[in-house]
This record gives structure tokens, sequence and C-alpha cells, in this order.
């Protein structure tokens, strides 16, 4: 079977043809960073402009690499949200009109669910129940995932999310955007025990994120030491010494919460995915999280994780083979949520989940 799949959520326009959704016949992604760089991030109406331009080009490619026309595709598959509304809806009409000129299955998918399949396509099949650390530049939540296409948030940030301070970070350090990729190479050349930068404490005692505050302490930190952010012949080793503490007070937040969750709820797998799962050391306290706790960890490569049309594709494959479909009233959805399972073991008295494999 063939999935086409679409993305174009924020500022990548991609387009896959995926079969049996597992294995990647094409992936096209057409990337607007270069576009968005000035501006220190995204801009929205610039995005979905380029979107427009983008999205006939990138799906006709797409089809020619896979060696497929349009009437060979089995069913489409779009990200329906969450995104930028101007980005969503112009992907979401594309696929709708091949949808209803080929008489095809629609098949609207969240996109963080997405992020979820990009796993699949590199690793062993995934072993239910597993727990799945999403993050990226818009997205930072911790799913508990009993059966393949159920969801419950057990953690999620409660100001920015974990790419989206890396990005504000390497501004305020005058370093570029995306932030992420820039504070990553300048933390290997950084020591992360020079500066000790505290965890966030919630004061419910959910085991939920933040780092609106861990931004704050950098940029006092930025204040009182006198760091000068635009210095002259690059970074300076105050600065790459700041990126690594950084770097590390982040990781260290996601990856304890994860590893504390997994205790509490005993997954057989652990997903780590999203455009930060790419940043290697992520990458490598999960795989110690993971050793630790004996279940085996899975991330997707660098192509998939960042935005793609591949894992839309696929996260369209499992709901097809579901039996769930669009139909054309479906459309773009800022606030789309994935959380549909109820864990109902519940400790009353101090609301931690109890549920046991």
């Amino acid at each position: 079977m063939l999935i086409l799949g679409i993305e174009s959520s924020c500022d990548e326009t991609a387009a896959a043809v995926v079969r049996d959704g597992r294995e990647i016949v094409s992936s096209i992604i057409s990337s607007q960073i270069e576009m968005h760089r000035p501006y220190g991030g995204v801009v929205p109406e610039l995005a979905s402009r380029e979107h427009l331009e983008k999205i006939e080009p990138v799906v006709k490619e797409a089809l020619s690499k896979a060696g497929v026309t349009l009437r060979d595709i089995d069913a489409i598959a779009v990200t329906q949200g969450p995104g930028l509304v101007g980005s969503l809806l112009v992907g979401v009409c594309y696929a709708k009109a091949l949808a209803w000129g080929l008489e095809k299955p629609l098949i609207g998918v969240n996109h963080i669910e997405g992020h979820v399949y990009s796993v699949v396509f590199e690793n062993p099949p995934i072993e239910y129940p597993a727990l799945a650390l999403i993050v990226s530049g818009g997205h930072t939540n911790i799913f508990f995932i009993p059966e393949e296409g159920k969801y419950k948030v057990v953690s999620r940030t409660r100001d920015d999310a974990a790419g989206e301070a890396f990005d504000k970070v390497a501004k305020m350090l005058g370093l570029g955007y995306p932030g992420g990729p820039i504070i990553e190479r300048l933390a290997l050349e950084g020591d992360a025990s020079k500066l000790k930068f505290p965890k966030a404490k919630i004061s419910d005692g959910r085991p939920d994120l933040s780092f609106s505050g861990l931004k704050t302490a950098v940029a006092r930190h930025i204040r009182e030491a006198g760091i000068i952010v635009t210095p002259d012949g690059g970074p300076t080793q105050e600065i790459k010494d700041l990126a690594a503490s950084f770097q590390t007070a982040v990781v260290h937040a996601l990856v304890s919460t994860l590893e504390k969750l997994a205790v509490e709820l005993g997954p057989r797998t652990l997903i780590v995915a999203g455009g930060v799962a790419c940043n290697q050391a992520l990458i490598g306290s999960a795989r110690a999280a993971a050793a630790r706790l004996g279940v085996p960890v899975h991330f997707p490569s660098k192509h998939l994780s960042t935005d793609n049309a591949a894992m839309i594709a696929a996260a369209g494959h499992a709901k097809l083979k579901a039996g769930v479909v669009s139909d054309m009233r479906m459309t773009a959805d800022v606030t789309l949520r994935l959380q549909n399972y109820d864990l109902d073991q519940v400790d009353a008295k101090n609301k931690k989940v109890r549920y046991r494999v």
C-alpha cells in the first residue's frame, strides 16, 4: 500500500511516498530556514506564502523520485495540526483537492503523532506500552502509549518548548538561527561544569517541564558576567562554557523526567523524537537512561527528526489500517490535541499513575 504524505505545519514543505507504513520510497523536504534566518524565527505570513509556491513542485518531485503517479497512490495523509494556521491550510487544502479529484481516502494526521511514527523506519517494531518524549521548537511533551494509536499526556512544558529555549538563548548570545545546532556545536568546546543552572520545580508536584526560568537564569548570567554577545573573532570560551552548561541543564531536565516516568509506568520501549532528538548530548543521555531501565530506546535519523512527510504517511497508514479516515469537512486545527486515553488507575491521594504492565 502506497501512502502520499504531505506536511506543511510550520516552515518545511514536505511530501513523501511510503510503502506499507515502514518503507520510505521517496521523501522531499523544502526548508525555509534561510528565508526566516534574518528574523531570528519563523514569520507565519512568509511561511504560508512559501508553502503555496512549493507544495505542488515538492509533491511532483516526491512522486517522480518514487517512480509512481497519483493514480498509483492508495491514500493521502496530511498534517491537520497543530501548527501555524496559514501553513497548515496550504497542505490541508491541497491534500483535500487531490483526495477528492482522485477519489482516494483522506487521512488527517496530528503532527505530534507523526513524530512518534518517525522512528518506525530505522528501528525494530515498537513494543507497547511505550513512552515517547517529543521535543522540538514547538512541542515538548511526554506521552504514555499503552497500545498503537492510544495516547496519554503524562508530562508537558508549562511554557517554552525545549527547542524554543535553544533558539532564544542563541539569540541572547548573538549566535544566529536556528539556535539548537549552533549551541550544540559550541557546547562541544565548552565546559558544562562551569555553570550550574537550576532545574525548574513544578509547585503542584506534576512531572511537568519548564524552561522559562532557565532562560531567565541565562539572561541574568549574561548581564551580571558582562558577556559580550557579539565578540570579534567569534564566540569566546566563556560563551562556549555557557552553551555547554545550558545544554546540559536542558538535557538533564528532559531525560530525568522521562526516566522517572518510565520507572513509574513500566514501558517496553522508549521513543525520543522531534527536532531536538538529533542533539547528540540528548541521545547519549537517553541511551544511558534506557540502559539503566533495561529497555530499548528508538530515535529517528537526522533527516526524520525535523518536520517531514514520511512520518505523516506512516501515521496515516496506521490510521487507515484501523479504519480511521477523514471526510471533506476536515480542516486545519491549530489546537489539535493528541490525547485519547485515560489512565483510570490513579491514586487519588498522591495523584500518581499506578499503571503497570
